[in-house]
């Protein structure tokens, strides 16, 4: 047995199922990475530049990650559910700033063009995740982002889960 931190899934079949590590998700390593590279962006800038929109613009992207990392140490799935539901929100707010940093010319449009793409695709693997958890006999991430409607369920929030499959909720959805 390694020392990386793992999570034993209880299942009605199999009584224990095998679990995914943390850093194997994609959803976490991609939030990872957009923290990675908006703290790469932003220490560039100067002092007023940093102290204002980038302090903010870094502090959202972190975010994301840190609260899939938190949403997964919870022991009930609807604890985990709820913050990757913040983890979505903070994706929103690092729109925001990033949007901002465009418009006062901080980053190349080169590099707000390639946050958008990973932003969009982080959106998805987010809302894949947020749909797939707490679902019986699955562990980890969902093999395609958008999951086929099940019937049968008493989820209060199942509506919104499969509502949310159009492109329409993304970060930048006409890109």
């Amino acid at each position: 047995m390694t020392n990386d931190f793992f999570r034993i899934v209880f299942c009605s079949e199999t009584k224990i199922r095998c679990c995914m590590i943390l850093e194997e998700l994609k959803v976490y390593q991609l939030a990872m990475k957009l923290g990675d590279s908006s703290w790469a962006i932003v220490s560039k800038w100067n002092y007023f530049e940093q102290d204002t929109v980038g302090k903010q613009l870094v502090r959202a992207a972190d975010s994301i990650a840190a609260n899939i990392s938190e949403g997964y140490g919870r022991f009930h799935f609807k604890e985990n559910r709820y913050f990757n539901f913040i983890a979505r929100g903070s994706l929103f707010e690092t729109k925001t700033w990033l949007e901002k940093a465009n418009k006062r010319n901080l980053i190349t449009h080169e590099e707000f063009s390639a946050l958008k793409v990973e932003m969009n695709e982080l959106g998805k693997l987010i809302n894949g995740y947020i749909k797939k958890i707490g679902k019986e006999n699955v562990v980890g991430e969902p093999e395609a982002v958008y999951l086929p409607k099940t019937s049968g369920s008493i989820d209060p929030f199942e509506s919104f889960y499969y509502n949310i499959d159009s492109t329409d909720w993304l970060p930048f959805p006409n890109d």
